[in-house]
């Protein structure tokens, strides 16, 4: 069975210039702001590299959580930053690393079995996954 979920991008005017807004179906976006700016200059607002970065830390902690409980384990903390490298690079901008930091309180567990279980988690999270799936476009262009 697959599930669907959905994000939206608006944007007006130039890549300088322009603005564009993003949600997401659930509404925890709602015509959140997102530029030039605040992806390369540190000005207020989003951008996809944090979003990526907020969806795989939580892809990879429920992932974690899943894999804990699997190990008869049970996380009273898990919390994970999902530090997104965006280069320039010779044919253009692309994201070159994706550095995931854990600290986790799980009883009974220790250091060589939590890391364990945290690269399984790492390995096997949809979102860890992601740019192996397939991309497909539909383009139509209005008016």
């Amino acid at each position: 069975m697959a599930i669907n979920k959905t994000g939206s991008a608006h944007w007006e005017g130039g890549i300088k210039d322009g603005k564009g807004t993003i949600s997401t179906e659930t509404g925890a976006l709602d015509a959140y702001p997102y530029g030039f700016s605040s992806r390369f200059e540190g000005k207020p607002g989003s951008n996809p590299e944090e979003l990526i970065g907020a969806a795989h830390a939580a892809c990879f902690t429920m992932a974690l959580s899943l894999i804990l409980g699997e190990a008869n384990l049970k996380a009273d903390a898990l919390d994970t930053t999902a530090r997104v490298t965006l280069d320039k690079l010779d044919d253009g901008y692309a994201i070159t690393e994706i550095h995931l930091t854990l600290k986790g309180k799980v009883p009974g567990a220790d250091q060589a079995t939590f890391q364990s279980l945290a690269d399984k988690a790492k390995a096997g999270c949809p979102v860890s996954k992601l740019l192996k799936a397939p991309i497909t476009l539909e383009a139509t262009l209005a008016g």
